[in-house]
């Protein structure tokens, strides 16, 4: 029997809470949550659905460099989205590099302002 019944929030790592709420709010279209309580580091709650990404604005020891080209041979979080094409119009007016799955399936994969790789993967 399993004891987990679903996925709550995946945390990020971030240095600067701002410039990765351009990516997350302004070009994923994310909604930042007014639920997030004062905390001892910046930050922001980002909601999809009933799941959240949290953003923490905290020193990473992750590298920013040195990381595979494809996200997707990476530790990553996936998104469902409704329009891949409409994400590529998005992060090509951005300037944000993307490579497409090598699944075949309609997806590819990014990287926030902090190297964290993100898949998102269009809704059949």
């Amino acid at each position: 029997m399993a004891l987990v019944s679903g996925m709550h929030h995946v945390s990020l790592l971030v240095a600067d809470t701002e410039r990765a709420l351009g990516f997350y709010r302004d070009i994923l279209g994310l909604p930042v949550s007014p639920e997030r309580p004062d905390m001892a580091f910046a930050g922001a709650w980002l909601d999809i659905g009933p799941q959240q990404i949290h953003l923490l604005e905290l020193p990473s020891p992750d590298p920013t460099t040195g990381r595979p080209a494809h996200g997707g041979r990476d530790r990553h979080v996936a998104l469902r989205i409704t329009d891949l094409d409409a994400v590529v119009t998005r992060l090509d007016a951005a300037g944000i590099p993307y490579s497409l799955s090598r699944s075949g399936r309609r997806a590819l994969f990014c990287r926030d302002p902090d190297a964290n790789a993100v898949e998102l993967i269009e809704d059949a």
